[in-house]
């Protein structure tokens, strides 16, 4: 996602960083970059026009121009202004002050919506909520068993009803066992189609007036482009509807829905699906999906990440480990097996700053790599895994053997280690004081 408009503003910012001091006449030229640039990405023509005007205006102001450092700004005014844009703040879903919460979540076929009815039930149930998902799609073939084996993936329970043919009756049916079994938020997976047509929208009208929900959820495939712009426009002029859900930004997508929908429904991008996995789901952050397209890295996702990879407690242990130089190749196994909660190298690398996630399309955690990584330390005796040092040339063979790999795999793995043990060391600040960048995660990325 933004791979090209990343590509196209960064040679725009740097021609104005070059330039040392900016006329106005520097400031047109490159705002006609970016503007190119923008609309390359598929982003709304409306969008375009309003934002392009906005940074112009700011950018020749005389603060700007008379800077030191003109460029730098410029840049700082397009990052803001492309947050206010996307909606400046994070907004969560609506939770009603009288349980259960019901979340429509509507859309057209191949969006996503099923498989974003599970990612959404199960963030929030990490979250403590008790989820409950209906199936209300009664026309396409196996849309119950498709919702039933996303309900089964992310433990959350699925009702449904297999003879009633009025999807209204079965939302309804579903709110009120909701109520009686406990269950303070439900999920109403409703049919879609191929393209946008009354019947769709009097059934779905008639679900909002019988279950009155705190949310109608838009599921939109951001692949689609501008057309996606269109789709939540439509819905929104006929559902008036509270948020949306964008699919599939990890694929070849230019990502110009993301920089439009806001703005042109008015209604907040609530989360971003970055994979097909059901944890590959994000909160939508304007200020952090800004600085990602502008190439400046999203450290607090990462952390965010992070933290639920990582429990407290086994942070503050691993942590003590680094201090005290006791970190053994057992606690490096741990790391990467955790590692490999947060993601793909991909999604992990590209949220750092100037990292291009074009480049990284390749760049995945190998299942059979962290199997042989497993076999390899199991393979060694506890003092071999304490004290790597002792491992010589027959230890090696001894290991490789007992492994099935190589001498070459394990000697690969113990440089690895060795590797991660002095970036530790230099985070951790030499093993003294801890050094306040590294803060309380205290985690080691076995990368």
């Amino acid at each position: 996602m933004f791979d090209g408009l990343m590509d196209k503003l960064g040679a725009a910012f740097k021609k104005m960083r070059s330039k040392g001091k900016l006329t106005p006449a520097d400031v047109k030229e490159g705002m006609r970059e970016i503007k190119l640039a923008l609309l390359a990405a598929d982003v709304n023509i409306k969008v375009v026009k309003e934002f392009v005007n906005r940074v112009t205006e700011r950018a020749v102001g005389a603060e700007v121009l008379e800077s030191i450092q003109p460029g730098v700004q410029v840049v700082k005014i397009v990052d803001e202004e492309m947050t206010k844009i996307m909606g400046e703040k994070h907004e969560k879903i609506n939770i009603a002050p009288n349980p259960p919460t019901v979340v429509m979540m509507v859309g057209l076929n191949g969006a996503g919506k099923t498989t974003h009815t599970g990612k959404i039930a199960l963030a929030l149930k990490k979250e403590n909520k008790r989820p409950l998902l209906v199936a209300c799609d009664v026309y396409r073939p196996a849309a119950i068993k498709q919702l039933e084996i996303v309900g089964e993936k992310a433990g959350v329970p699925v009702f449904s009803v297999q003879d009633e043919k009025d999807p209204v009756k079965i939302a309804a049916a579903g709110v009120k066992h909701a109520k009686s079994n406990g269950n303070d938020i439900v999920f109403l997976d409703t049919a879609g189609r191929l393209q946008i047509d009354e019947i769709l929208m009097d059934e779905l009208k008639r679900m909002k007036a019988a279950v009155d929900p705190a949310e109608i959820l838009l599921v939109i495939d951001a692949m689609i482009g501008q057309e996606s712009v269109n789709v939540a426009e439509t819905f929104n002029n006929m559902l008036d509807i509270t948020g949306v859900v964008l699919t599939k930004l990890d694929g070849d997508t230019r990502g110009g829905a993301a920089l439009s929908v806001r703005y042109v429904t008015g209604k907040p991008i609530k989360y971003v699906g970055t994979g097909e996995k059901l944890d590959a789901l994000e909160p939508f952050h304007p200020d952090r999906m800004a600085s990602r397209i502008l190439g400046m890295g999203d450290m607090l996702s990462l952390f965010d990440k992070a933290q639920q990879a990582f429990d407290e407690k086994q942070a503050e242990e691993l942590e003590k480990k680094l201090r005290e130089q006791s970190f053994t190749l057992d606690d490096y196994l741990e790391q990467f097996q955790m590692v490999k909660k947060m993601g793909s190298m991909e999604q992990i690398l590209g949220m750092l700053p100037g990292v291009k996630p074009g480049a990284l399309k390749d760049a995945k955690i190998d299942e059979k790599q962290v199997a042989r990584t497993e076999a390899i330390i199991k393979s060694m005796t506890k003092q071999e895994k304490t004290k790597p040092d002792i491992i010589n040339s027959s230890r090696k063979k001894r290991i490789a053997a007992g492994s099935g790999t190589n001498v070459e795999e394990v000697n690969k793995l113990l440089k690895q280690f060795e590797q991660m043990n002095k970036m530790m060391k230099q985070l951790m600040g030499g093993g003294g004081k801890k050094n306040k960048k590294f803060g309380k995660m205290g985690m080691g990325l076995p990368f």
